[in-house]
């Protein structure tokens, strides 16, 4: 089993130091969901929810988000994000938004952190923004879907 670089030798809490690492094109994409009652989901399709167009806060706030990662996940290292594209589709059969988000940057460490916490701020505005009429709501499946970059190369989730 490999250790956790977030520990050093007496299992304290650390940055990782990634100073003599090379700096290479790294691209992460996460995906997740929200679900809601029809209702809901139609109240927004048909932009009429008082609160205004949930969609582009969630947007903006994915956006948002992953430029703050480091701010809100301890040893994160604070990155030069160069691309954060946050997409939202919906499917109205399973009553529920799909939020997928791919972060990209040429730096020493990957973005993995940074897409999983667009998708996640994402699909948390939608559930502010409507909590109000459906609290019932579900966030699911965030999850990285694919990386790129680095070390450890290429992954993607079958």
């Amino acid at each position: 089993m490999t250790h956790f670089t977030h520990l050093n030798e007496k299992g304290e809490a650390q940055m990782v130091d990634v100073t003599e690492k090379a700096h290479t094109f790294r691209v992460a994409t996460a995906s997740g969901c929200i679900k809601m009652q029809p209702e809901t989901l139609k109240m927004i399709i048909e932009g009429k929810h008082k609160k205004g167009d949930v969609l582009t806060t969630a947007r903006i706030a994915g956006i948002q988000a992953a430029k703050k990662t480091s701010d809100l996940i301890p040893m994160c290292h604070p990155l030069m994000l160069t691309s954060v594209k946050v997409e939202i589709t919906l499917d109205e059969l399973q009553n529920q938004i799909n939020i997928q988000a791919t972060c990209k940057l040429s730096g020493q460490t990957g973005v993995e952190m940074e897409a999983l916490t667009a998708v996640s701020v994402a699909c948390l505005t939608i559930y502010d923004m409507c909590k109000a009429v459906d609290k019932s709501m579900v966030i699911a499946a965030i999850q990285l879907e694919e990386k790129s970059g680095g070390r450890s190369g290429e992954w993607r989730r079958e």
